[in-house]
């Protein structure tokens, strides 16, 4: 009995001895996995304004040479995400995603959990769910799919019910309330539901109930681009940068910033209407008018030069340059940021809310440093013919009829 009992010891010890050799070489084997990168290019935006903007209300700073991880590091960069992520889902701007905090930084943006600054400005918030659910779908670790589910909760309870969506939520006192096409914000949130409401692959994990309401909030995302399309001088033509969350109106953002036809936003709500398939009467009516809208706003023979110039420092920043319109013959189409509302007049604007009619009028702060011609109509002219041989063979906005 006694040589039974030491047999049976043995094979424990081996079988255990086994066990914890498999146990780590698997622990192993996962610490040295390299995956693929993902891009960080979405947050680029983002990444420039925390290392190149100096904002007293951030919660934390960058260092002198702050490290970051690599590209590859994914789940030390989702790690950061979560960090990042507020109690109510959302996301705060302005920082770098691919930055190794010190226990210190980490320290503060977790004690500010319950801070609900938050926003999709800047492509915040809708880029983090994108990159939790590519990290979630490559590792399958649980709390990546959990902070997804949950960013993607806060997206619809930032909707407003007519389906338009504010800059900064919870709403905010100020200009952030009004639905925000302005740097991409709502196309991005578009973008990301019309994932799901696909079924990309990446997003195999959401269930049914919240599957459901992501199309509903997808359906009447789509129905309030429609409705805030603007009508001016009898006629359908583009998109305000931002509308009155009540009337739906073109509306004031930023005192430079004036209600108007707004090409360069305009041109991404067309492209992202060009990708629907089986586009209804609707969405084909919107994207022939917004066309002919961009063909008829052309201007020729004009180009916006960068120009040294001595230093002219203000209350915002010191400038060393400023921009120029001048004439060339040779230069292909341009549009300007705004057109006048009533007379359809190239339209510019300074930090006193006084519309002005020549770029060479604006302060050079807001000249320098703002973007106020566009080529992005171009794209949409160029993507059209093939998407109207397509999807509205019978008409031809741009061939005169």
């Amino acid at each position: 009995m006694a040589k039974i009992q030491s047999i049976i010891r043995k094979l424990v010890i081996i079988l255990l001895a086994v066990f914890l050799h498999n146990s780590m070489f698997a622990q192993a084997k996962e610490q040295t996995k390299v995956f693929a990168p993902i891009s960080m290019e979405p947050f680029g935006d983002s990444m420039r304004h925390w290392y190149g903007i100096h904002d007293d209300g951030n919660i934390i700073q960058p260092k002198f040479n702050q490290p970051k991880y690599k590209e590859t590091k994914i789940t030390e960069i989702a790690d950061n995400i979560l960090i990042y992520q507020r109690n109510n889902g959302g996301w705060p701007k302005n920082y770098d995603m691919m930055a190794i905090l010190t226990n210190t930084q980490i320290d503060s943006l977790v004690k500010t959990k319950n801070k609900f600054h938050t926003t999709f400005d800047n492509s915040t918030t809708y880029t983090h769910i994108e990159y939790l659910t590519q990290v979630y779908t490559l590792t399958h670790i649980e709390k990546y799919k959990e902070a997804c589910l949950k960013g993607i909760s806060f997206v619809i309870s930032a909707q407003f019910p007519n389906g338009g969506w504010p800059q900064y939520f919870p709403l905010e006192d100020n200009y952030s309330r009004r639905i925000t096409y302005n740097d991409g914000a709502y196309i991005g949130i578009m973008k990301m539901l019309k994932k799901i409401v696909d079924n990309n692959p990446d997003y195999s994990f959401i269930g049914n109930e919240v599957r459901g309401n992501v199309k509903l909030a997808f359906e009447k995302g789509m129905n309030c681009i429609i409705k805030t399309q603007i009508v001016d001088k009898g006629k359908l033509t583009a998109w305000c940068q931002q509308h009155n969350e009540i009337n739906l109106q073109p509306a004031w953002a930023r005192a430079f910033e004036p209600p108007s036809i707004c090409n360069g936003e305009s041109s991404d709500i067309v492209l992202f209407l060009m990708k629907i398939d089986h586009p209804d009467a609707r969405i084909i009516k919107s994207i022939q008018s917004a066309v002919k809208w961009f063909d008829d706003s052309k201007i020729y023979h004009t180009k916006v030069n960068i120009v040294p110039a001595p230093p002219e420092k203000s209350q915002w920043k010191t400038t060393y340059y400023d921009r120029v319109v001048v004439t060339d013959s040779l230069a292909p189409p341009i549009w300007t940021r705004y057109y006048e509302l009533g007379t359809e007049k190239p339209l510019f604007c300074d930090r006193n809310n006084k519309f002005l009619f020549s770029l060479a009028e604006v302060s050079r702060e807001r000249r320098s440093g703002y973007g106020w011609y566009t080529y992005s109509p171009q794209e949409v002219l160029d993507k059209y013919p093939e998407w109207q041989k397509k999807w509205a063979p019978g008409k031809n906005v741009l061939k005169p009829e």
